[in-house]
């Protein structure tokens, strides 16, 4: 093998990449990446009760493994520097620390059963240092998350039993809740509470900017650096929330969103007359038609593109916006069903402020079910599942969704239950928290478990911050998840059995099937 890699749901057979990565990470980037993974791994070790890690410590542990992310970094010149840097941060907290670096081959040959435990906790550390790097540009951190962060990294070149090693995946879990409530409140004390908002899928003419990811605050930067400057700006993927948000929906050069999910941007991309700006995950290998218009920013880099540095300097940017000028007339872009508006913003704060009439409607039988329909899209075949469970459910149900795998049924008009929409975006992946209040209010209110409300997860995964989601809901003790469209890789089959039998984790079949299952 050139390389191992089996962290996403598109790895090669099923079982891992080996030569080169499906998503177009080549093998000397892989390995790099595991270098870096090992590097970590010995900074979290120099870290004991003698030595006190500041915060520039830790966002060395946080920005290292975010990099690791699929989708994120392709670039081996920063991921060199983000090694030194690593190395660099151990010798200044711990001059004379002996601890070796950790060599990941160690993890890929171990027991399978290990092995897929070890894998949970690194790529669920890996998801959550994406909300943690989110939360710290907010100045928003926790020493809990930061804490275990180290644990997390030690454990996995530690020798474990296989119950050690769950309990730490459920710790994590739970440490991860924690995490995305610092990044909500991150959020919502920088940007205010989501409000209902339309956007619009349509391009109007003229200079615009395309800005892909999920960072709000890089998004509120452009939005201050183009203002008045004639240029509008475009929402992709997972920044479509951002539209809810008060104090950046006041800016009105903030037009629409642009095409849909991360996986269809090679084809959405192809010859657009406008720059685009990412700020986190996911990019795709950039083809020729509009490499000289992807621009890079925080810790995503491409080999050839231009990286937007620290100094947030969007010029180069906003002058590309300029030279190529947009679209010389109205360009009209659909979802892939083709309605041309979204709705987003119903985050937590929406949601229960309508709970009396949620409850209301539950009660007088409006409403006899809820699915969470959400997750990451992706390209592998299947994932038309989602499309289909949400077009055959029961007008008496409500979808609520996040991340971008609503973008397989988000232009759809269901209509409305009591006034309130049938499909419900509460945001990004970033925002699970949200859904997961609402969750335990609802069943505060109904005095149940929230196993016992009428609520179902239908839930799509394909990297690392999905995983450490699903062990968030996992260590609240919520059962009868489906998941799909396939399983993780880095499950054994003892894991998965375990699973199944702790939580009734179920994979999607049909959503015939599915819908009659659950509803009965």
């Amino acid at each position: 093998m050139s390389m191992f890699c089996f962290q996403c749901e598109q790895t090669a057979k099923g079982s891992g990449c080996t030569v080169g990565g499906v998503c177009g990470k080549k093998a000397d980037t892989s390995n790099l990446q595991d270098k870096l993974t090992g590097e970590l791994i010995g900074l979290a070790r120099a870290i004991d009760d003698s030595v006190t890690p500041t915060d520039s410590t830790y966002k060395v542990v946080i920005d290292g493994l975010f990099t690791t992310v699929t989708n994120v970094n392709f670039n081996d010149a920063t991921i060199l520097r983000q090694i030194e840097v690593t190395r660099g941060e151990k010798v200044k907290l711990a001059p004379q620390s002996k601890s070796d670096t950790y060599d990941m081959v160690q993890l890929w040959a171990d027991n399978e059963d290990v092995r897929s435990l070890k894998s949970l906790i690194l790529f669920g550390l890996r998801g959550m240092a994406a909300y943690a790097h989110h939360a710290y540009i907010l100045g928003q951190m926790d020493k809990t998350v930061n804490q275990f962060f180290c644990k997390g990294l030690c454990a996995i070149g530690e020798d474990k039993s296989a119950d050690e090693l769950l309990a730490l995946v459920m710790e994590l879990g739970s440490v991860n809740l924690k995490c995305m409530e610092v990044l909500d409140r991150a959020n919502t004390g920088t940007y205010g509470t989501p409000a209902p908002t339309k956007v619009s899928c349509n391009i109007e003419p003229g200079a615009f900017i395309v800005i892909s990811g999920h960072d709000l605050h890089d998004l509120k930067l452009l939005l201050e650096q183009t203002e008045g400057k004639g240029i509008n700006i475009y929402t992709h993927s997972e920044m479509l929330p951002a539209h809810g948000y008060p104090e950046l929906k006041k800016y009105p050069h903030l037009k629409g969103n642009f095409g849909t999910a991360w996986q269809n941007q090679q084809k959405e991309f192809e010859n657009i007359p406008a720059p685009v700006l990412f700020t986190t995950n996911c990019i795709m290998p950039v083809k020729p038609s509009y490499a000289d218009r992807v621009f890079t920013t925080a810790v995503v880099s491409y080999p050839e593109m231009v990286h937007i540095g620290d100094e947030k300097d969007f010029t180069p940017v906003i002058n590309k916006a300029l030279e190529l000028g947009g679209y010389k007339e109205l360009h009209k872009m659909t979802g892939i069903n083709g309605g041309d508006t979204l709705t987003t913003g119903f985050a937590q704060g929406t949601v229960l402020s309508v709970a009396d009439k949620v409850i209301e409607a539950v009660k007088d039988g409006s409403i006899k079910h809820f699915f969470l329909v959400g997750g990451c899209d992706g390209a592998k075949p299947g994932r038309n599942y989602y499309t289909e469970f949400v077009k055959q459910s029961p007008k008496d149900t409500v979808i609520l969704t996040l991340a971008c795998g609503k973008y397989r049924f988000n232009d759809l008009d269901l209509g409305e239950i009591g006034g309130l929409p049938r499909i419900m975006d509460m945001g990004q992946c970033n925002d699970a928290y949200s859904a997961i209040k609402v969750a335990i209010a609802l069943s505060e209110a109904f005095d149940c478990s929230v196993n016992e409300l009428p609520l179902t997860l239908i839930l799509s995964w394909y990297e690392q911050k999905a995983v450490c989601i699903l062990l968030t809901l996992l260590s609240l003790g919520i059962k009868d998840i489906y998941i799909g469209p396939s399983l993780p890789a880095f499950l054994s089959p003892n894991i998965l059995s375990t699973l199944v039998d702790k939580f009734n984790l179920t994979p999607i079949s049909t959503p015939e099937a599915d819908l009659q299952k659950i509803l009965g």
